[in-house]
């Protein structure tokens, strides 16, 4: 009897925890699912006029250009295998003519304490951009610059410096023809919010501090040998050698993205055929 009761109490537990299903989507999640079947993944985009204040900027983003070639693949492997899609479809076009025909213009944002750059595109290019390639929806990166204050400690964790620090975020749409953004990232429809950086660009010099018994530590930009080495720092996803700070983003986009769980298989397995898959309209 004690038994069952414990099991009754267990399955309480994770239908409260896992039953009522989180939809981190801008529209009813149902929608989602049957608007957007077939999505292309635009190349991996950079803001070089964003606020990126490395003293070597033109290296900086060449590099960082170069990092997302490599890793955009990845990021398509990623929605494949999780996000629920019936085809996924990386697009081959240019990233920085891409970026120059589809930005609009960007906003620094500072939304429920979170600070991002919010990106708004062209509305003919996007939809150009979506029914040439027959998608329904297109996801939409950019890596771009941001200042904002915060608390980084020593390695010893009993001291830390708060100041404004410069660093790379990486956010993400997925759009339709219309414009009309169905998701995002970051995500503002999680139960805890979270938005790291995909790399901060500088550090508090605690040990120089230390060596000259000073108080006062100063603020310094990482070299860029220094964020090439952070960058090639790779791990394996899917066969696929990926940057860890890309992937560790990825992985954040992922968690807030993707089929509700079917946590008891009552769930119809409706696989489409592609010729019934519906391109966005003109």
């Amino acid at each position: 009897m004690f038994r069952s009761l414990r099991c009754i109490t267990l399955m309480a537990l994770l239908l409260a925890t896992l039953g009522c299903a989180q939809n981190y989507y801008n529209v009813p999640r149902e929608s989602f699912e049957k608007k957007v079947r077939i999505i292309g993944v635009a190349p991996i985009l950079v803001d070089a006029d964003s606020d990126i204040r490395l003293p070597d900027k033109d290296a900086l983003v060449s590099l960082v250009k170069n990092t997302n070639g490599k890793n955009g693949r990845a990021l398509a492997s990623l929605l494949k295998e999780k996000g629920g899609f019936f085809s996924v479809r990386p697009l081959a076009d240019d990233p920085d003519k891409l970026f120059s025909d589809l930005f609009f213009r960007r906003e620094r944002r500072d939304d429920a304490g979170i600070v991002y750059n919010k990106y708004f595109f062209k509305g003919d290019s996007l939809r150009d951009l979506i029914t040439k390639n027959n998608l329904d929806a297109v996801m939409i990166v950019v890596v771009s610059g941001l200042t904002t204050r915060d608390k980084i400690f020593s390695t010893n964790i009993f001291s830390y410096l708060e100041s404004d620090y410069n660093r790379l975020i990486m956010t993400a749409q997925i759009l339709d023809a219309d414009g009309m953004v169905l998701w995002e990232y970051p995500n503002f429809r999680q139960r805890h919010l979270s938005f790291s950086p995909l790399l901060v660009l500088q550090y508090p010099d605690f040990d120089e501090a230390r060596a000259n018994e000073t108080d006062k530590v100063e603020v310094k930009f990482k070299t860029v040998p220094g964020i090439t080495r952070a960058f090639d720092n790779s791990t394996d996803v899917n066969g696929v050698k990926v940057s860890r700070p890309y992937n560790s983003i990825f992985g954040d986009m992922m968690s807030v993205l993707g089929p509700e769980p079917d946590l008891f298989g009552t769930k119809k397995k409706d696989q489409p055929q592609q010729a019934n898959a519906k391109p966005a309209e003109k």
